[in-house]
């Protein structure tokens, strides 16, 4: 069986199964995290259909991405999840899935959920497979060890890497994950970071306008935002997606859960990355 091993384990989150849930546990307890460690409501509403995620460093966005995990262990358990992530290292395929095999963490093995994968395929002729778009991107990696800490290896997902980010494109991809995923105990999550290396009122002020619009889960005007202000968030395409998906599965309202950035942590505010959690739900 084919085995995606950690790329970052060990530099950008913790390296080891104890330290790595210690480091886990930190940012949910954090200052700016939820403020407490999630307990999973295994026979909650699941009425959270999407997240929206950040993914640099645990030590920058983890305390933010933690609200997002905080909510979904409320929600219930997802038996698979969709994960949409950008394309950071150029490689690969334009939008690349993995079909097949395992992603290795410190906390164990996670499987990808093959029929779905296949499924999403045969929906969209625009997505390869293709693993090496997957071998050294973190934005998926760094989702993983939040999903292993609240349900173990008791879930199965599908990768989905975008380097073709476009507004068409993106909503393709969120329609034929949507068709595969119906009638499915699914999650889908959107791995992205909003303004990169900003200063902290601008990043801020740009990254709500376009977080206004993801609220709205209007994901053209979304677009429109970003390429009309020039925003450096790293995955608007996955997140057109997600809203995309997330709607045909029958989301019909959206939370911002937290919104920081860089500098919240560094005291650094001269030029900050943005960092957002965000939930679609049914009501």
């Amino acid at each position: 069986m084919k085995i995606r091993p950690p790329a970052f384990a060990g530099s950008w989150y913790a390296g080891s199964s104890n330290r790595l849930r210690n480091q886990i546990e930190e940012l949910f307890t954090h200052r700016l995290g939820p403020g407490s460690l999630p307990s999973v409501v295994k026979d909650g509403p699941r009425s959270v259909v999407g997240l929206v995620a950040p993914h640099a460093g645990y030590m920058y966005s983890g305390p933010v991405a933690a609200h997002g995990y905080y909510q979904i262990a409320k929600d219930g358990k997802p038996d698979v999840i969709a994960i949409f992530s950008p394309n950071h290292t150029g490689r690969g395929s334009a939008l690349a899935v993995m079909n097949e095999g395992l992603w290795r963490t410190p906390l164990g093995d996670v499987e990808i959920d093959t029929e779905t994968a296949d499924k999403i395929l045969q929906e969209s002729q625009i997505i390869d497979v293709d693993e090496m778009a997957h071998a050294y991107e973190h934005s998926i990696e760094l989702q993983l060890p939040f999903l292993q800490y609240l349900y173990g290896s008791d879930f199965k997902f599908v990768p989905i890497c975008f380097m073709m980010q476009d507004l068409n494109s993106s909503r393709e991809v969120g329609k034929a994950t949507a068709k595969a995923l119906s009638g499915k105990n699914a999650l889908v999550i959107a791995s992205t970071d909003m303004s990169h290396y900003e200063p902290q009122e601008r990043a801020e002020k740009k990254d709500r306008m376009a977080l206004e619009a993801a609220i709205k889960m209007d994901e053209e005007k979304y677009y429109s935002i970003i390429e009309s202000q020039a925003i450096s968030s790293c995955g608007y395409g996955p997140t057109i997606a997600a809203i995309t998906a997330t709607k045909e599965l029958g989301a019909n309202n959206a939370q911002l859960l937290c919104y920081k950035t860089s500098g919240d942590i560094t005291g650094d505010y001269s030029g900050v990355v943005g960092y957002a959690s965000m939930a679609f739900m049914k009501s």
